[in-house]
């Protein structure tokens, strides 16, 4: 049996199927309302998930505190949108999702970032320049920059003390300052 889509009614008889809680009638505002609420708390968001969940809450509220919607002060569309939007921003600047944004997982190098999008190096004219410095120097921009790995771990794979690794580092970036300024 396939789902019949709900019937779109007019926003006065909806207010007062509401007011009544007829719960054929959260139906009816899911269908008629929830595509455009989404794609408002998506914009806050940013994440499907996140706003799949604030939509879900969103509805919840809504009818729950359909009793303090006053048709006198706007339509329903934009109490449900103020709802909503209220809704997403509490759940941004909620403790949770910070601890959440900021615990997802990196990606283990910039080729994992770049990579998908089309990022070459070479066409800015990075590669080039790099090629004048001197090979260690080389060594440590590629492996920094190219190859996504922190002065950490290229001291201990290459077993190269930290300060060095670092000391290269600086003096490869300021090298290449004066190279991209064009004065070597």
């Amino acid at each position: 049996m396939q789902n019949q889509p709900t019937k779109i009614i007019p926003e006065e008889e909806l207010v007062a199927r509401l007011r009544a809680q007829d719960p054929s009638a959260v139906s009816v505002l899911y269908d008629m309302y929830s595509p455009t609420l989404f794609g408002v708390i998506l914009q806050i968001v940013k994440e499907e998930d996140t706003a799949e969940d604030v939509l879900q809450e969103a509805f919840v509220k809504i009818w729950g505190s359909f009793q303090s919607y006053d048709s006198s002060k706007g339509r329903l569309f934009t109490w449900m949108i103020n709802v909503c939007r209220n809704l997403a921003i509490d759940k941004i600047r909620s403790k949770q999702y910070r601890v959440s944004q900021n615990t997802r997982d990196i990606p283990a190098s910039p080729r994992a970032i770049y990579g998908s999008v089309g990022f070459k190096p070479e066409h800015i004219g990075i590669r080039e320049v790099t090629e004048r410095l001197n090979p260690e120097q080389k060594q440590i921009i590629d492996l920094m920059y190219f190859e996504g790995m922190t002065q950490s771990e290229i001291a201990e794979e290459f077993n190269i003390p930290l300060g060095t690794v670092k000391t290269r580092a600086r003096s490869a970036i300021k090298t290449l300052g004066k190279l991209f300024k064009g004065r070597e």
